[in-house]
């Protein structure tokens, strides 16, 4: 009777593991897929604009995030990071996706994993998964910021092994007072081209007003260097404003002898609060061309060399400035950033180089972005320019990190990598000259450049690493002419798919956010002079 027992309990015992036995099973075998990661926003993902989203853990699980985030401990942005989240653990962070690109992609793995996947500098994220083959690895580190609490990203020394990506689509803002035609797809965000713009449309125009200015105009004309020239005195007094509205620390206004003349540059400083004397400096030259003789080969009715309005030349770069400007004000930055405004760019530079051979003592400059004649390009019929330097050999690129880094940013964020290759080959082909004067369809070119025409000269000759944006140039027929006017780039612009007016904001919205990406980018990790 008690072998009975025991045989009855046995048989009882087996039968209730059964269940359970799946269970055990299932637990030495759990494999992750992209359930284990839940990504929620408070509405809708936004591309182009920093929001809150809460990452919630169905598993225990290791997060990669691509993109651009504000650390909570330092609140400063950071390139991306690596999360590891406990089961039912949520975090909400602050982030940007790209302002160009709809589609994003985080990546999860088993807890604990630093070494993760990258994609090549010059495909999107998108071209990439269809063929995660090629690329290389990067490696969560330590935060290197005071108060730092997310790891940072760095090179790996792995291959980048495959990691499960979970896809997601944004969606970009846009004002619901403008359509197709003027722009609505590039209209909002953090930054966007159609405040460009507007900026570029108010600086030059001409309407009359007897009570606006000196120049008599609505807009800031007649911006010529000169002695105490009152229309440029009156414009730098009105953007002194502009930038003191923003919230910057100090806004200077620094006046320098050359020659027999004065130079004046209008510059705003947000001091970083890490590396203080490391300056990071993001200008575009406010003067245009003085009317001084007639030009051969000027249009009828074109008074001479010279223009009163310089839309293109420079009002457009000054805008980006500006709206750059507004935005970076805002964070707590490690480098002191600081956006200027040149003068005499077209005298010689005298601007830019009295700046930059007149640092203060003990401070450093550690990159600069250069913006001089961007708009008229891509995606109109022209290329567009995205210039590095210095350079040095003319056969190879030398400055190898800021050409991965633009690339980096143009591939993704911006979408352009079919553009960029289109691009490449016209370099190749033929160098900068053509790019700067020839029609070009659905073409980027980033390139070391063996000119430098422009203010960025001015800090290669002390040593520091440039990055900058230009379009048409020499074939463009209102070049310091009484015909730079918004109308023209309008006319410019037109293309047998769009309105002048949507490819000039698209433009300008491509060039400035490139430049804000450089611009965070180069905050945390500045980009070295390689000569």
């Amino acid at each position: 009777m008690a072998q009975r027992r025991v045989k009855a309990f046995m048989l009882m015992f087996i039968m209730f593991l059964a269940p359970l036995a799946g269970c055990f099973g299932e637990a030495d075998e759990r494999v992750l897929d992209a359930s284990a990661l839940t990504i929620e926003g408070s509405g809708a993902l936004q591309g182009g604009m920093w929001q809150q989203i809460t990452l919630s853990a169905n598993d225990d699980v290791a997060v990669y995030i691509p993109y651009f985030i504000q650390d909570p401990g330092s609140m400063r942005a950071q390139n991306g990071t690596v999360l590891d989240l406990q089961t039912s653990e949520r975090i909400t962070m602050n982030i940007l996706f790209p302002p160009r690109n709809d589609m994003i992609v985080f990546f999860i793995d088993e807890i604990g994993r630093t070494d993760w996947p990258v994609r090549p500098a010059d495909i999107s994220w998108k071209t990439w998964l269809a063929n995660p083959s090629n690329g290389s690895a990067v490696q969560a580190v330590p935060n290197e910021d005071l108060g730092g609490e997310w790891p940072w990203l760095v090179p790996g020394n792995t291959s980048g092994e495959a990691a499960i990506p979970i896809v997601m689509e944004t969606v970009r803002p846009s004002r619901a007072d403008l359509t197709d035609a003027d722009g609505v797809g590039a209209s909002d965000g953090w930054v966007n081209g159609r405040d460009v713009y507007e900026w570029v449309d108010f600086i030059a125009d001409d309407t009359p007003c007897a009570t606006c200015g000196p120049d008599g105009a609505v807009g800031y004309l007649d911006r010529w260097i000169g002695n105490a020239n009152p229309s440029y005195e009156h414009a730098i007094t009105y953007f002194e404003g502009v930038m003191q509205g923003y919230g910057l620390d100090r806004v200077e206004v620094h006046r320098f002898q050359w020659n027999t003349a004065w130079a004046v540059n209008i510059c705003g400083y947000k001091d970083g609060s890490v590396y203080p004397d490391e300056w990071l400096i993001f200008g575009a030259h406010f003067d245009i061309a003085p009317p001084v003789a007639y030009t051969p080969g000027a249009e009828a009715g074109v008074p001479g060399y010279g223009t009163r309005h310089g839309a293109y030349d420079n009002a457009a770069g000054s805008s980006m400035v500006l709206t750059t400007a507004s935005v970076l004000a805002e964070f707590d930055a490690r480098r002191t950033m600081v956006f200027c405004l040149w003068s005499s760019e077209e005298e010689g530079l005298w601007g830019s180089r009295s700046f930059a051979n007149d640092l203060p003592d003990g401070v450093t400059v550690s990159n600069y972005l250069n913006l001089d004649m961007a708009g008229v390009n891509y995606p109109g019929d022209y290329a567009l320019s995205v210039y590095l330097g210095p350079d040095g050999t003319q056969e190879a690129v030398d400055q190898t990190g800021m050409f991965y880094l633009a690339e980096w940013i143009g591939a993704d964020a911006l979408d352009l990598g079919y553009e960029m290759e289109r691009g490449r080959e016209a370099w190749l082909e033929s160098g900068e000259s053509p790019l700067w004067g020839d029609i070009y369809e659905d073409t980027v070119a980033i390139y070391e450049s063996p000119t430098a025409r422009s203010d960025h000269a001015s800090f290669q000759d002390i040593g520091v690493a440039t990055l900058g944006w230009n379009g048409l140039v020499d074939g463009y027929p209102c070049y310091h002419r009484e015909c730079d006017t918004m109308e023209t780039m309008i006319e410019y612009m037109d293309t047998d798919n769009s309105t002048g007016i949507n490819n000039l904001v698209h433009s300008w919205d491509i060039v400035t956010w490139w430049a804000v990406y450089a611009f965070l980018h180069m905050d945390q990790t500045p980009v070295p002079n390689e000569l």
